[in-house]
């Protein structure tokens, strides 16, 4: 059952009709149970301001269907690609529940997933997420709204409907997930296929993060709390902040970014619909997340090229060098599991590398030149 759009007190995953439960067990009954319909909504009739504010005009219909409407501009496209995905926040949660502060995950997490289909040249078209959670707690449930909403509205995407289900004892006190699947589009012709594009001679520009975004968190919650035994409000002066702070800063979002690049050093010529472009200069973006530099390039790169990443051209940002000193970390992992101050790669012609710096830089977003493919086995180097 679709909680933005019907019944918000679900214990279930996938939903139970509200009119079973209607018939068999009163409101105050399930209520008792902990799960609270009455109280769902009204959350509910609250949803309206935000779904507006995270609106595109092909929306249709309102708040209480049993499904989101969105009228595809098909009269824009000579042969669409739709491209989707689907993500979580992961353990960074972890930081929303101690600091209780749960307006930066939802827009941790439609960023991540505009991330995820902006590196195959996709503008992102609709949002849904996923809330679920023991008790539903208005002010942390429409904290968490406004933050998806809010990234959505940024993203020209339109926060189109969702599901939040309250599951009794199956979350611990305070606690929830949080996921979200987008839809986006591309021409066809347009699609970024790195491993027929890519080619040796080709340069990485690195565009910069600005922290750990949202992978890594296992491994920086142990290093910190476990073995450092620091709490989110302590202030250390190599971040110029406290650890909390530091570690709930809000996964950039590149996908406008990467749509400029496009339509200003990639534009789809006239006359390619039916067949795939692969000769612009700018070849290929990877995102890096989970994985780091060793698993994320490599998606994106031919079976005989290598991606060279060159260390001391840009600068690591101090939560890395802690994580690293303080955790006893080897280099080889630190690249393995965290983006290292690098949270997405563009991999594009040596003869527009300078300008597509340049470009990135005035456009806000600090970049360097960080490599070059190479012949080798589709791998990631560090050198």
């Amino acid at each position: 059952m679709d909680a933005r759009h019907g019944c918000l007190a679900l214990d279930s995953l996938h939903g139970m009709a509200c009119s079973l439960l209607s018939t068999r067990m009163k409101p105050s009954a399930y209520a008792r149970a902990g799960v609270d319909i009455h109280l769902g909504n009204r959350l509910k009739a609250e949803l309206p301001r935000w779904l507006d504010l995270a609106r595109r005009p092909e929306v249709l219909g309102k708040v209480g269907g049993f499904g989101g409407l969105f009228a595809f501009p098909s009269h824009r496209y000579r042969q669409p690609v739709l491209v989707s995905s689907i993500d979580g926040v992961g353990t960074k949660l972890k930081l929303a529940f101690a600091m209780d502060r749960h307006d930066t995950v939802g827009q941790d997490l439609v960023n991540h997933c505009v991330n995820d289909i902006a590196v195959l040249g996709a503008e992102p078209l609709f949002f849904l997420d996923y809330i679920g959670t023991g008790r539903l707690e208005p002010r942390v449930f429409e904290a968490l709204i406004r933050g998806l909403a809010t990234a959505c509205a940024a993203n020209r995407c339109a926060l189109i409907g969702g599901e939040t289900a309250q599951m009794p004892g199956f979350y611990a006190p305070g606690e929830y997930d949080l996921c979200g699947a987008i839809v986006g589009v591309v021409e066809k012709a347009a699609v970024l296929d790195g491993p027929r594009a890519v080619r040796v001679g080709d340069v990485l520009l690195g565009i910069a993060s600005n922290g750990l975004h949202t992978n890594g968190y296992s491994l920086a919650r142990h290093v910190l709390f476990d073995q450092l035994k620091l709490k989110p409000e302590s202030h250390m002066d190599e971040l110029g902040t406290t650890v909390g702070e530091e570690l709930l800063k809000i996964h950039i979002s590149y996908g406008p970014l990467i749509q400029k690049l496009l339509r200003k050093f990639q534009p789809l010529p006239k006359g390619s619909a039916g067949r795939r472009y692969r000769k612009g200069p700018i070849r290929a973006f990877a995102h890096i997340t989970g994985g780091g530099f060793l698993d994320n390039i490599p998606r994106v790169l031919p079976a005989h090229c290598d991606a060279i990443i060159r260390k001391g051209t840009w600068e690591i940002p101090p939560i890395f060098r802690i994580l690293a000193d303080c955790g006893r970390i080897p280099e080889s992992e630190m690249f393995h599991v965290f983006n290292m101050g690098v949270g997405m790669v563009a991999i594009v012609d040596a003869q527009v590398a300078d300008a597509v710096l340049r470009f990135t830089l005035q456009h806000g977003h600090s970049a360097w030149l960080i490599g070059e493919v190479v012949r080798g086995q589709g791998q990631t180097r560090i050198t």
